[in-house]
């Protein structure tokens, strides 16, 4: 059956980027580093559909990601171009980003979270190469990035090109992925696993510490720091994994919101961040501070039900991506004339990632999309619209 642990994980998530773009606690990013999580879950879901399909898997991760995006860019990009953003050929690029799409003043803050999936296209073009490399030199290929991080932060490789700081940042988290997948953290021993994950937990904590950024101890303003910290929090979350997590079945309400966000994670994380930029004036302008508990958490509640409406209204595309019958609300009842198992609850290869054998391509997986990371962006203290 479907690992519903992963689910909660991603469900986690998304819901702790949206509470951090609208607090900008920086120690968030600390106790949950969400985007890494994200990347590793992709990983290991990008690895079981190689093992199945092989290269052919490249094209179908892309066509479950990539029409929500047009969704959102025939809202507003029109819109920047009729508030002054020039039309040029790079406007194509919201078609396919893999590099930044453009955009105008406003909308290069309420769309900031686009960066993410320029990054998970890099990283699914490059997964069939680098699955090949894995196979044959697991540990090699698994510290690649984060040598390549290395060679970056110390200036052994001093002004690489963008998409090469990317790979060096998350695509470790997303090899991780790899080797979740493969079991290889599942098997690694006690006497292995946590002596490992201390000593990165203890170098990226020491490095965070003696290199702050603009918000302080945030991860997104410390790369080698994000890398290491978030990879000790991968290998304990995902190399001592339960088996099951049969509490949340027994909460038809939290079972059926894991599920949903779970479906819809793409379209939430999407559209969060222009309601968090367009709230943000509004609830000064009513008298709710968004710097006290009440004014942060009236601004929360507002952004998760703007999503929510969004969600209902253009939520089915994703399922349409997918390939599966629309539905307004995910996670219903299953029609009589179907099988009793669905295909969104096939059985991972091996136990490891979400998507099944033979059947993944028609479950809720795909890309969770934690939100922007821009080094030295200061937008305003009430929207934290850098890093997740």
């Amino acid at each position: 059956m479907r690992n519903r642990y992963l689910d909660l994980l991603r469900f986690l998530a998304i819901v702790r980027v949206i509470v951090y773009h609208v607090t900008g606690y920086a120690t968030l990013t600390l106790v949950f580093p969400a985007m890494s999580v994200m990347f590793a879950l992709a990983g290991s879901l990008m690895a079981a559909s190689l093992t199945r399909s092989g290269p052919a898997a490249v094209g179908r991760r892309l066509r479950r990601l990539l029409p929500s995006l047009w969704v959102l860019a025939v809202v507003f990009v029109p819109a920047m171009l009729l508030s002054g953003m020039a039309l040029t050929p790079r406007v194509l690029l919201w078609l396919f980003p893999i590099a930044d799409p453009p955009a105008n003043n406003w909308g290069a803050l309420a769309l900031s979270i686009i960066w993410y999936l320029r990054d998970y296209l890099w990283f699914v073009l490059a997964s069939p190469i680098a699955f090949w490399l894995f196979r044959r030199a697991p540990l090699l290929t698994l510290l690649a990035p984060y040598l390549l991080l290395v060679a970056i932060e110390v200036g052994i490789y001093p002004a690489p090109p963008p998409v090469l700081r990317e790979f060096g940042l998350y695509f470790g988290a997303w090899m991780l992925g790899f080797a979740h997948h493969a079991g290889m953290l599942r098997r690694l021993s006690g006497r292995v696993l946590y002596p490992v994950a201390l000593a990165l937990a203890v170098g990226g904590g020491a490095w965070i510490v003696g290199h702050p950024g603009p918000r302080g101890y945030d991860l997104n303003d410390n790369h080698l720091g994000n890398a290491l910290w978030s990879a000790a929090f991968i290998l304990i979350v995902l190399g001592r994994a339960p088996s099951e997590v049969g509490w949340l079945g027994r909460s038809q309400l939290v079972d059926r919101a894991v599920t949903v966000v779970n479906r819809r994670a793409l379209t939430i994380y999407l559209w969060h961040m222009p309601f968090v930029v367009a709230l943000t004036p509004l609830v000064g302008v009513v008298g709710w501070s968004p710097r006290q508990p009440v004014g942060l958490a009236i601004r929360v509640l507002l952004v998760f039900a703007l999503v929510g409406l969004v969600t209902l209204a253009v939520g089915w595309v994703e399922d349409v991506a997918a390939r599966r019958r629309p539905e307004l609300i995910p996670g219903g009842a299953i029609p009589s004339a179907q099988p009793a198992l669905r295909a969104d609850t096939a059985l991972p290869p091996g136990g490891g990632a979400a998507d099944g054998a033979g059947a993944a391509e028609a479950t809720g997986e795909r890309a969770m999309v934690p939100t922007q990371r821009v080094a030295g962006e200061t937008a305003s203290v009430e929207i934290n619209a850098g890093g997740s």
